[in-house]
């Protein structure tokens, strides 16, 4: 497992992720090298980057998602990526699972691979979350990022195959950085709601530019679908954050439409 794992370089980007880095970090024992793209933190997170002897950070502006991911893949020399956000952690199981998947695919062919989410509330796991399965793990030869919305879009070269292992997203700072980021996220991707032609867009976005549908069916879907009742008021919170970010998205598309 550990020679499969030395062709793994995790890639992070952060900003003032002071509350999560540590964590995140935790899962990464394994990695030979670490790099880490930064965006100017102003808190403790360079302090706690520097804390670990595999971590290596880069500076740079941020101006969009995609740029930050191309960046960080140019200071990359190993043959796989293990991209993640700073508020993910790796799991044992998921760790044991990448170094599997990187072995076979020498075999196989595959170029990278999709790995499902855990959102978690506060330390606890989630029985589901709205976010679907997607490539972290790939070959860095066979990759490149593109804009898509207020994130980012993985292109890759080649197939992709699917891990069972999951990756907990674990965010833990306050409610009020997320709601500055919620609005900042939310006017990218009304521009790109408006600017796409129909046929290039996803079913949840064409749902999305119905206004009144999308917001009601989110909270059906995280309280019912994804048995979010089950797990009491962890479940409540999440479905109303979902709640509040579409329903936020439908006035931001009025606005834009009716040139308020």
């Amino acid at each position: 497992m550990a020679d499969s794992l030395k062709q793994v370089t995790p890639l992070l980007l952060t900003f003032n992720e002071e509350a999560n880095i540590s964590r995140t970090l935790a899962g990464l024992q394994w990695a030979t090298r670490i790099v880490v793209i930064d965006s100017g933190s102003t808190d403790r997170t360079l302090e706690l980057l520097a804390q670990s002897v595999q971590v290596e950070v880069f500076q740079r502006t941020f101006d969009t998602h995609a740029s930050q991911w191309n960046y960080g893949l140019e200071q990359l020399t190993s043959p796989w990526v293990l991209s993640l956000d700073a508020d993910y952690v790796v799991s044992g199981d998921l760790c044991r699972e990448l170094a599997e998947s990187v072995q076979s695919a020498q075999l196989s062919g595959v170029a990278g691979f999709r790995i499902p989410f855990r959102y978690c509330v506060f330390g606890k796991p989630l029985r589901g979350t709205v976010l679907p399965p997607r490539i972290a793990l790939f070959q860095r030869s066979l990759a490149c990022y593109q804009d898509d919305g207020h994130t980012q879009d993985l292109v890759l070269r080649g197939p992709s195959s699917l891990l069972k292992s999951t990756i907990f997203h674990d965010d833990r700072k306050p409610l009020s950085r997320w709601l500055w980021a919620q609005d900042r996220y939310l006017r990218l991707e009304v521009s790109k709601l408006l600017s796409c032609p129909a046929q290039q867009l996803s079913f949840a976005d064409r749902l999305r530019k119905r206004h009144v549908i999308a917001p009601f069916a989110v909270l059906i879907l995280c309280l019912f679908w994804h048995r979010g009742l089950l797990d009491g008021w962890r479940g409540w919170f999440y479905a109303f954050q979902r709640l509040y970010v579409e329903t936020l998205l439908s006035l931001m598309l009025w606005e834009a439409r009716h040139g308020l």
